[in-house]
């Protein structure tokens, strides 16, 4: 039947209306299903999406990889992330990855080849760079010095011509301290040592049993045991390496004591502790002739001690080991020398560049 204008215009809008719900949803629809796409994978061809009918018909809105707004361009294939992380895996089993840098196996980092060369390489300039045996030439220097100045190869080639290397045995200890094929007479310096034994109460004074006189070169000159003034209490052995029979039948003090006295007159007399020598032999000698290790100061500095050893002066300086078990006049005497020759010349120039006085040694 037919209607009034009035409900015809109000069952129009009521259909407009309608068809437009349905268009909103169904571009709802289409506009997710676009970003689910590219959050996970593209649609493939022929995936379509149904909108509703308006007016009774039904329309088909297909959706492509072009229609996709570029999804396709932008997100590649999942074979390709696949492929990707498959050589992922072979570069953490230890596979190469192609370029510079390194490598990893089983979580260690491991250098490449041209890094192995390049540190191969600069070994070989530093070998290079090494002084040879023929290079390193010295006169009465002192090997730590030269360790300082050229490095430690330098020094260990100057201990090696000195005599002086580490875990000699006893037997090289004379070749340290004694210079072949020279000269057995007398030179400008000589060193001295005495071996004493106890005499008193306590056998706590002593006198001298032994006196050992060496030449610049650690000949022996003068070795003379000494009848003793007074009755020994003490022959301290196992130190002196003194016996009763050995003094008993020694030379006489006074013989002993002008004999010596004729040796050291003019020349440079040097030995370790020297004012107990002296003493014992009732002498005297010019301090600016006197050349103490006991009291050379950069040996002092060197060992830190304010009053080293004998014993500890070979040690650190000469690597050589003396005074072990019964010491031996002579071989201190030739310590106290050898030492005096390896800083010779730097000791001379100190005492000749020593204020003259009173108190200059």
């Amino acid at each position: 039947p037919p209607r009034s204008p009035r409900e015809f215009s109000s069952n129009w809008k009521a259909l407009q209306e309608l068809l437009k719900q349905k268009a909103d949803s169904s571009n709802k629809a289409l506009s997710t299903c676009q970003t689910n796409s590219k959050n996970k994978q593209p649609l493939k061809v022929g995936n379509s999406q149904e909108v509703p009918a308006v007016n009774g018909n039904r329309e088909k809105a297909k959706s492509t990889n072009k229609t996709d707004n570029g999804s396709a361009k932008d997100h590649p294939p999942s074979a390709k992330p696949k492929a990707k992380r498959v050589a992922m895996d072979k570069n953490l089993n230890g596979t190469k990855s192609g370029g510079k840098g390194c490598k990893l196996k089983n979580g260690n980092i491991l250098k490449e080849k041209g890094d192995i060369k390049h540190k191969r390489r600069k070994a070989e300039e530093h070998a290079e760079q090494q002084p040879k045996e023929a290079e390193i030439w010295f006169d009465d220097v002192d090997p730590k010095d030269i360790e300082a100045a050229i490095g430690p190869e330098a020094a260990k080639i100057a201990r090696r011509n000195l005599g002086l290397e580490t875990g000699q045995s006893k037997e090289s200890v004379e070749q340290v301290l004694v210079k072949e094929k020279a000269s057995e007479g007398l030179t400008r310096a000589v060193a001295m040592d005495c071996e004493m034994v106890g005499v008193g109460p306590k056998g706590e004074d002593s006198i001298v049993a032994r006196v050992s006189l060496v030449n610049q070169f650690g000949k022996c000159i003068y070795d003379k045991y000494v009848k003793p003034t007074e009755e020994v209490t003490d022959y301290r052995t196992a130190v002196s390496g003194i016996r009763p029979e050995n003094i008993n039948t020694g030379e006489d003090f006074k013989t002993v004591q002008k004999e010596v006295a004729g040796i050291l007159n003019g020349r440079i007399l040097v030995g370790h502790a020297l004012r107990n020598d002296l003493k014992v032999l009732f002498l005297d000698h010019p301090k600016k002739k006197i050349r103490d290790t006991q009291r050379y100061k950069p040996f002092k500095q060197r060992v830190k001690s304010a009053r080293p050893s004998l014993k500890l002066l070979c040690e650190k300086l000469l690597n050589v080991q003396v005074q072990t078990s019964e010491h031996c006049s002579i071989q201190d005497a030739q310590a106290a020398m050898r030492l005096y020759t390896l800083e010779k010349k730097k000791w001379e120039a100190a005492v000749k560049n020593k204020p003259k006085n009173k108190n200059c040694k």
